[in-house]
């Protein structure tokens, strides 16, 4: 199966090709690979505000702060489907549109639909990535797989 569907435009743009990237290497699990994509300083909010995964909401910083995000937020899933519906790039910032389905351990699923922005540095390295998505509405997306 596809680990990224991508409908929207293919028009090249530094943050869409880091966007890209950064999806590419999360469907891989490759957590040295997409640690590399961050600026030095750069910044994950997933979602932006306070949740589960960041209880003061003010992100993720450096590699470091990155690193445990992934080791909290993506480690634990078996895989991800990114299905990117639609995407508008201006200045050093992509925003996408679309849906990140989790495939959970014990056959659980859960579909989580946002606007995932993206800005980058001059180098193409991504600066910060913000996720807006409502943890209510994933969670009512739960469902198990299979028979």
């Amino acid at each position: 199966m596809t680990a990224v569907i991508w409908e929207a435009t293919t028009v090249e743009h530094p943050a869409r090709t880091a966007a890209l990237a950064s999806m590419g290497a999360v469907s891989r699990k490759d957590k040295a690979g997409w640690l590399e994509l961050f600026a030095a300083d750069g910044v994950v909010e997933d979602p932006v505000g306070k949740s589960p995964f960041d209880p003061d909401g003010l992100g993720h910083h450096g590699h470091d702060g990155i690193s445990a995000f992934w080791d909290k937020a993506i480690a634990a899933v078996e895989r991800f489907e990114f299905r990117i519906a639609d995407s508008f790039a201006a200045g050093d910032e992509v925003a996408n549109i679309g849906t990140i389905t989790a495939f959970l351990p014990g056959g659980m699923r859960i579909d989580t639909d946002g606007v995932f922005v993206y800005r980058v540095d001059g180098a193409g390295l991504i600066r910060s990535m913000r996720a807006f998505w409502e943890l209510e509405r994933a969670m009512a997306t739960i469902r198990q797989e299979g028979p």
